[in-house]
């Protein structure tokens, strides 16, 4: 906010597919651009675009997690919840140094499979047409598709941060790199809409462990089920071992911030 008014309007008219790459890898290429522009080739004037960042950062995660709660649509739903997560991410680039760069490179790394494995979920319960993505046509997953109930409900509770989930341990690596550039009244907020976003994040959970009447079972392709799985299993394994991706995070950030 308030570069992505566009976000939710695109996401819910672009094909499911084409929604879910641009989730992660318009994200991902913009961070880049930042880190790359701001951490990288501006380190002199870092307390003029830290303060500008904190801003944005503040708008973005008020915002997209105020607005998600509102939403009717699983697709715009994400839409909001990923200019929030946006703002998270400021975080680390805010903070700077090897230990916020780190984070930011973790963080867009989790976020690639927690938000991609959460869209194959949609796309697959969407059916030929792609215009099933309400609420209502998550009720009773858990009968028709356990499998994809469960990824569901990790993808979900990573996104949210719940512990031990990747996503409790990227916002925990943000919000630490925030704490100690002396951003802790930024982290205070972030903490608050983390709490905010649960409530959005349950509430997609709900409909999918409910006691609803039998449906059709939801069909998935070998192509599709490969993707759920695979995100579902990183989503699992890189918050049991978080450490080994920070310190390749560490690694790889340490050229732009300057550390050896």
């Amino acid at each position: 906010a308030p570069f992505h008014q566009w976000t939710p309007d695109v996401y819910q008219g672009a094909p499911l597919p084409v929604t879910a790459f641009m989730s992660v890898g318009t994200k991902a290429a913009a961070f880049a651009m930042i880190v790359r522009v701001f951490a990288g080739g501006l380190p002199h004037l870092a307390p003029e675009w830290q303060v500008v960042l904190a801003i944005v950062a503040f708008a973005s995660m008020v915002f997209g997690n105020l607005m998600a709660i509102v939403q009717t649509s699983l697709k715009r739903l994400l839409a909001y919840s990923g200019i929030a997560q946006a703002g998270y991410i400021l975080i680390g680039v805010i903070a700077g140094g090897p230990n916020g760069l780190a984070a930011v490179l973790y963080y867009l790394f989790v976020y690639m499979f927690m938000n991609f494995g959460a869209f194959a979920v949609i796309t697959l319960l969407a059916g030929p047409d792609g215009d099933r993505d309400s609420f209502a046509d998550l009720e009773g997953l858990g009968r028709r598709n356990p499998v994809l109930a469960v990824a569901m409900t990790i993808f979900m509770l990573s996104l949210a941060g719940f512990p031990p989930s990747v996503g409790f341990f990227g916002k925990l690596f943000l919000f630490t790199a925030g704490v100690g550039a002396g951003y802790t009244w930024l982290v205070v907020v972030a903490v608050l809409m983390s709490v905010v976003s649960v409530f959005y994040y349950i509430r997609v959970l709900i409909p999918v462990w409910s006691a609803a009447p039998a449906r059709d079972r939801v069909p998935a392709s070998v192509s599709s089920a490969f993707a759920i799985v695979l995100s579902g299993a990183a989503s699992i394994l890189l918050g049991l071992y978080p450490t080994a991706l920070l310190l390749a995070g560490q690694i790889g950030a340490s050229p732009i911030s300057g550390s050896p």
